[in-house]
């Protein structure tokens, strides 16, 4: 369909050589846009609308236009309640056109005549419906509605990571401009915390800052933050508020991170499983300045080794206690084991604790060895990380299993250090460590043949002693003489 500017309207057909059928239709008639009383344009997000004179007959030579438009990224979905238009085969003289956006250059999206009830729906959130009637054979013609779908609430896409020491979370750029939101309208607990990107936008701070709210929960705590989505900067708004929480969850052996977004009372919720940083190492002395670096560690027996666990965090208000240590022979800890502390409490006789001191547990003992020529000992420990402005665990002390089971802790986390050795076997240890694989193979033949030669001269030994005896026997006999038969002859 096409509207002339003017009153003078120039049609140009083109054709090719190629032979074949061509025909078309077209109806044109003028009118006056001054006298024109139908159509218009259309913003809300819902409306009707109807044909002049509905439900009377509407007039000879009409023509209206309706430009529908609603919210981005919505779509309109238009309903006819009734239409009664002249009826014939194409709808060639009295018909109703629906395009696809907002103007009748775009896609058709159909063409209706007669009586019916259709329905028609838009990609986008653009619409144009045409009424253009002829000069003849008028009926009542159409009342219709229209509303717009809006799309379903997007899919939070955001991440939250804990660790340790630092808490971050991510926004896509994307998930925000679906909110209408920007990075400068979003907000901490703290507002003076902002984020270190902007695609995608990121916050990463420490848990202890940025007005992030501790909870002791009895076996956890949490690190709770907000990032508050709204406009600060307008006396008036139509945008929702939205919320997005964030939460660290730190409890057994493992860090739990919760996110999830209020929305008008909606709660979407992520989650994702991190560790503890914990780690172990010997001192060589009780001030627990200068860590032992070299592995194995190679020691006098009934040495004093010095051993601290530390907790890596920001968060001034942990407590770090040692509740368990085993030691084995193993790496894997799956043959015979021996207590050093249990429960908190010293099961061998030169196991020393010190008060825990921050994020520090720290303890003493005296080197030992496992009997049966086990070269090597490794410790396990179990670390429990405590609320330390809350009577807890961590300063209970050495304390029974009835009492234990009642008692709470807030993490419980597990380090292994090791091998140690004593020094007595570091010429054979370092030697074995040269040894190539050829040189071990050459060095079991070499021990096979050993054997065989020792057996050799062990069985000669016996014959030879066995010998000596029996000479030495028969010389103790009484002696015999002899003489020549003189011949007779």
């Amino acid at each position: 369909m096409f509207e002339s500017s003017s009153n003078s309207l120039t049609f140009l057909i083109k054709t090719n050589s190629v032979a074949f059928a061509r025909n078309f239709f077209v109806f044109y008639y003028f009118f006056s846009p001054e006298t024109t009383h139908c159509g218009g344009s259309l913003t809300g997000p819902n409306g009707t609308f109807i044909s002049p004179n509905y439900p009377s007959s509407y007039p000879p030579f009409t023509y209206c236009v309706w430009n529908i438009q609603t919210a981005k990224k919505s779509k309109i979905n238009l309903e006819f309640k009734d239409l009664f238009l002249e009826l014939d085969q194409n709808c060639q003289f009295d018909f109703l056109a629906v395009y696809d956006g907002l103007t009748t250059n775009t896609g058709l999206i159909g063409k209706v005549c007669g009586v019916s009830r259709p329905t028609f729906q838009s990609s986008s959130n653009g619409m144009t419906v045409v009424l253009s009637t002829d000069y003849a054979n008028s009926y009542r013609g159409f009342s219709a509605r229209y509303t717009s779908i809006l799309p379903d609430p997007p899919e939070p896409d955001t991440s939250l990571t804990c660790s340790s020491d630092r808490l971050e979370i991510v926004l896509s750029k994307d998930y925000l401009d679906s909110l209408g939101y920007n990075e400068t309208h979003l907000y901490l607990n703290d507002p003076t915390c902002r984020p270190v990107s902007t695609d995608p936008v990121i916050f990463s701070f420490p848990l202890s800052s940025c007005g992030t709210i501790k909870k002791d929960e009895g076996h956890r705590i949490t690190y709770t933050n907000i990032v508050t989505l709204s406009e600060t900067d307008t006396i008036i708004t139509r945008k929702k508020m939205v919320q997005i929480v964030a939460k660290c969850i730190m409890e057994n052996n493992s860090t739990v991170e919760v996110i999830y977004v209020t929305e008008n009372n909606l709660i979407k919720n992520t989650t994702s499983v991190g560790r503890y940083n914990v780690s172990m190492s010997f001192y060589d002395s009780d001030s627990f300045s200068n860590p032992v670096l070299q592995s194995p560690y190679y020691v006098e027996l009934n040495q004093t080794l010095f051993a601290q666990v530390s907790l890596h965090s920001t968060d001034p208000d942990l407590l770090v206690f040692v509740d368990t240590c085993v030691a084995s022979p193993q790496p894997d800890f799956g043959s015979v084991t021996y207590d050093l502390i249990r429960s908190g409490c010293n099961k061998d006789d030169t196991v020393v604790t010190y008060p825990p001191i921050e994020h520090y547990g720290r303890f003493k003992f005296n080197a030992f060895r496992f009997l049966r020529s086990f070269s090597s000992v490794y410790l396990q420990c179990d670390i429990l990380i405590c609320d330390s402005t809350i009577n807890s665990r961590c300063t209970e002390g050495c304390i029974s299993r009835r009492k234990r089971d009642a008692s709470s802790y807030t993490w419980k986390a597990k380090t292994v250090v090791g091998p140690i050795r004593l020094k007595r076997g570091l010429r054979a240890a370092d030697h074995s460590g040269t040894l190539t694989k050829t040189d071990a193979e050459e060095t079991s033949n070499l021990q096979g043949k050993s054997f065989y030669i020792l057996s050799f001269v062990a069985l000669i030994s016996n014959v030879i002693i066995v010998a000596a005896t029996i000479l030495k026997y028969y010389r103790r006999q009484p002696a015999y003489g002899y003489q020549k038969i003189q011949s007779s002859y």
